[in-house]
């Protein structure tokens, strides 16, 4: 079994990760499209305090670039990708439409996912609807199909007509075909979103499906723990190590030996593994680099934790908390928020890992001044919470950004 150190092993996931991918100066729809082929998925998330969380991975790695060409990804044909259940809701290629239809079966017997149940009797005529008047918000049919809401889960509050088109939408039945500027799903039939040649693809077995799952996970980290695979699609561990097996056994994954893994390892035949990473990237909290913890942990020796939903006076470093990627390493974390009625990027809490580099102000400030003129923001404003916000806004001023 071949062994490898951490920093291989990290570089290996970062390059995998299309960290050492070529930079282009503009952008394009063929290079979101290699970048949406590295990720495999992008995550979706409603929390807009800095920029959606979808928008985020692929500035991480593209630098600066138009966000209408993820809309236009999503939204015009030739589709590139559409959202689903992929890690959670998140936009996939359209490809793996197919390989979900497992997936989709499965929700459909258990009637959903959120613990409650939608309205059988309504089904056929919610579908009918969609496919008379799609794409459509469940907005548009509450008038027609919802009665009075009660809220019985924390956090939910849906109307019938927003439950039935949600299981018809995990069973397959419907799909996303975009969303609102309030961000608000539009519905509509496959047919009118999915490519003709992408419904058209035969639906694979469920154990063809499973390997099909774990192989895109495993290019997409380059190498990883079972776990690590389980995670990237939200599998079952069992399944996840059956495939890992068959894949083994193909040649198209090898068992490694990493310093300081508990986990057996493998790893992907295609992945490199670069003698430098050259990245400098402020990463989402639902980026692929770091949303598995305990792999972030194992990989970069950094604890991490989204503190969104932890009150205001027991979070450790703040709401909206990026890592902060330079090099091969993450070196420094941020509290950050979008300020877009007055300008201003603010940097609520700054905060260095134990092992910062001393250009870890500067670099980080360069960042975060791309990052602000990427969001259309004029002014940094670094408030003095955490020990590297006085060093980072001196950094900050003396590349003439001040608040």
């Amino acid at each position: 079994m071949d062994s490898l150190s951490n920093l291989q092993a990290r570089r290996i996931a970062l390059a995998a990760q299309g960290f050492t991918d070529r930079a282009h100066s503009e952008p394009s729809m063929k290079t979101l499209e290699r970048t949406l082929a590295r990720t495999g998925v992008l995550q979706v998330d409603s929390v807009n305090v800095l920029q959606r969380a979808h928008f985020m991975p692929l500035y991480s790695r593209m630098g600066a670039y138009d966000v209408d060409l993820l809309r236009r990804a999503s939204q015009r044909k030739p589709r590139r990708m559409v959202e689903y259940w992929a890690h959670v809701q998140a936009f996939m290629p359209v490809d793996l439409w197919p390989v979900m239809q497992h997936r989709m079966d499965r929700y459909r017997g258990e009637r959903g996912k959120w613990g409650f149940t939608a309205d059988p009797l309504l089904e056929p005529r919610i579908l009918a609807a969609v496919r008379d008047h799609g794409p459509v918000t469940a907005r548009d049919l509450d008038e027609e199909f919802s009665g009075p809401r009660v809220k019985e889960h924390w956090g939910w509050n849906w109307s019938d007509a927003r439950r039935v088109l949600d299981f018809l939408f995990l069973s397959g039945s419907v799909a996303i075909a975009g969303r609102t500027n309030q961000f608000e799903v539009l519905y509509d039939v496959p047919e009118r979103v999915l490519p003709a040649a992408v419904l058209a693809l035969p639906t694979p077995t469920k154990a063809e499906a499973d390997v099909e799952l774990v192989r895109r996970a495993a290019r997409s980290h380059g190498l990883g723990s079972v776990k690590c695979f389980a995670d990237y699609y939200r599998m079952p561990v069992a399944d996840t190590k059956a495939a890992v097996d068959t894949l083994v056994e193909a040649g198209e994954l090898s068992a490694v030996q990493v310093q300081g893994w508990r986990r057996p390892a493998f790893l992907h035949t295609d992945a490199k593994l670069p003698r430098r990473v050259g990245a400098r990237a402020l990463l989402s909290p639902f980026d692929p680099v770091v949303w598995e913890r305990d792999r972030a942990e194992a990989l970069f020796d950094f604890f991490y934790r989204i503190e969104i939903y932890v009150p205001a006076e027991k979070r450790i470093h703040g709401y909206y908390v990026l890592p902060f990627l330079l090099g091969d390493a993450i070196v420094a974390r941020v509290d950050l928020k979008a300020d877009r009625a007055t300008g201003r990027l603010l940097v609520k809490g700054a905060y260095a890992e134990e092992r910062a580099p001393a250009e870890t102000a500067e670099e980080l400030a360069a960042e975060l001044i791309r990052l602000a003129g990427w969001l259309g923001l004029t002014q940094i404003v670094v408030e003095p919470r955490g020990e590297l916000a006085s060093a980072l806004a001196a950094a900050a001023a003396a590349a003439g950004w001040r608040g």
